[in-house]
C-alpha cells in the first residue's frame, strides 16, 4: 500500500523541528521509519513549515508508529493513495461490476 503523509509543524516548534530534521542522516531516517517503510519521496514547504511524503508499506501499524514519532511537534494526516495504474484498475473493476447488474423489474 502507498500512503500520503502530510504535515504542518506546530508554530511554537518550528525552530526545534528545523534544527532536528536538518541534522538527520539517511541512517537516522531509516531508524525513524523502521524497516517496513519504503520512502518514495518527501517534499517540504519551508515557508509554511509543512510538507508531504509518499511511502510504501504493507503494515499500517508501522506507518502509524512512524507518524507518532513526530506527533508532539507536527500535525499529521495519513491516507492511503493509489497510483494511476491502481486507480484505473479500480475503475475498470467498478465498470465491469456495474455492467453485470440487471435492472430490477418494476411492478405497476
Amino acid at each position: 500500500m502507498k500512503f500520503m503523509v502530510t504535515w504542518r509543524t506546530h508554530a511554537d516548534k518550528r525552530q526545534a523541528v528545523f534544527n532536528a530534521f536538518s541534522q538527520m542522516t539517511a541512517e537516522d531516517d531509516k531508524r525513524d521509519m523502521g524497516d517496513k517503510i519504503r520512502l518514495i519521496g518527501r517534499w517540504h514547504d519551508l515557508s509554511q513549515f509543512s510538507g508531504v511524503a509518499i511511502c510504501e508499506c504493507d503494515d499500517a501499524l508501522a506507518v502509524a508508529s512512524w507518524a507518532l514519532n513526530w506527533n508532539n511537534v507536527l500535525d499529521l494526516q495519513t491516507v492511503v493513495v493509489l497510483d494511476d495504474e491502481e486507480a484505473r484498475a479500480v475503475g475498470r473493476n467498478k465498470l465491469a461490476a456495474a455492467a453485470q447488474v440487471k435492472p430490477a423489474p418494476i411492478a405497476n
